[in-house]
């Protein structure tokens, strides 16, 4: 069977137990995707960096396709966590690149009083495969370098 899309544990996480993304019921559109160790999301202060929470996961998909993250439902409200890019875009390019193997990670800000603690394992968002659409004359040939933020280097 050939590989269309899907879920793959990225190098350097092989042995630290992560779950490949799954969807809870038959007509969800995204596969919940879970923390690959604990961390804590410090309450917001200005200047702050937003925090990186590790996966362990890279994704393949075909060529008109990308995969959105997603700030779950539920996490404003309980948690106070909002995505700080508030949509995440992962390209199929992105894939196995030579800087870290195509690991997405999710970005949050913490907008409660207090720190908040994620815990490995813990759902924090989820991942929705999407097809796109080019214009008439796209002329795109470009060939990604690099992992996180390398598109326009």
């Amino acid at each position: 069977m050939e590989k269309e899309r899907g879920f793959e544990i990225a190098k350097g996480f092989e042995d630290k137990g992560i779950n490949l993304p799954i969807r809870k019921t038959k007509y969800s559109a995204g596969y919940d995707i879970e923390a690959a160790e604990d961390t804590i999301i410090p309450s917001f202060k200005k200047g702050v960096a937003p925090t990186l929470i590790k996966t362990g996961l890279k994704a393949y998909m075909k060529e008109d396709e990308y995969l959105m993250l997603c700030n779950r439902s539920s996490n404003p409200k309980k948690k106070g966590l909002v995505m700080a890019n508030s949509v995440g875009i992962i390209d199929k390019d992105y894939y196995g690149n030579p800087d870290n193997d195509g690991h997405f990670m999710f970005s949050f800000f913490n907008i409660k009083d207090e720190d908040v603690v994620i815990k490995k394992g813990e759902a924090i968002g989820q991942a929705i495969f999407q097809k796109y659409l080019t214009i008439d004359n796209d002329q795109a040939e470009g060939e990604r370098i690099g992992g996180f933020g390398s598109t326009s280097k």
